[in-house]
């Protein structure tokens, strides 16, 4: 049976993801982070405050199934510091810290770096024409 328009084109939007996947992993590799502990520091540092446990899970790329795990390493290191809420005992706040905002900035020349390489096939026009269309792939 021959493939479905749909099936190829969800298959060639798998595989670009996953070699973009496979080629930032290099990059926050060297300062010794997994691509979702780069995420969530991404996520802390453009929320400009403390956020909840749960809504950095949500944020995520990829959902982390266990997001407690991912924080406390990034606990250990210095990057992260969580903080029981004010407002809500159950809830428990995290911050970025300086040092987590140090790394960022390490990271983000060759980060930058890396987007304007791997997308320098595109026209700015089909890059706008990219992400409009596949913000319509699977909406949440």
């Amino acid at each position: 049976m021959k493939p479905s328009r749909e099936q190829r084109a969800l298959v060639a939007v798998m595989s670009a993801a996953a070699r973009l996947r496979r080629q930032a992993a290099g990059i926050v590799d060297t300062e010794g982070l997994s691509s979702s502990q780069y995420n969530v520091l991404r996520i802390l540092r453009g929320a400009g405050d403390a956020l909840p446990t749960m809504e950095i899970r949500e944020r995520m790329m990829d959902r982390e199934p266990s997001i407690t795990r991912l924080l406390d390493r990034l606990v250990e290191r210095g990057l992260v510091v969580r903080t029981p809420s004010e407002k809500d005992r159950r809830r428990v706040d995290c911050h970025i810290t300086a040092a987590g905002l140090e790394l960022l900035e390490r990271l983000d020349g060759p980060v930058d770096a890396m987007d304007r390489r791997l997308m320098r096939g595109f026209s700015p026009s089909e890059l706008d024409a990219l992400s409009v269309l596949l913000a319509r792939v699977a909406p949440e």
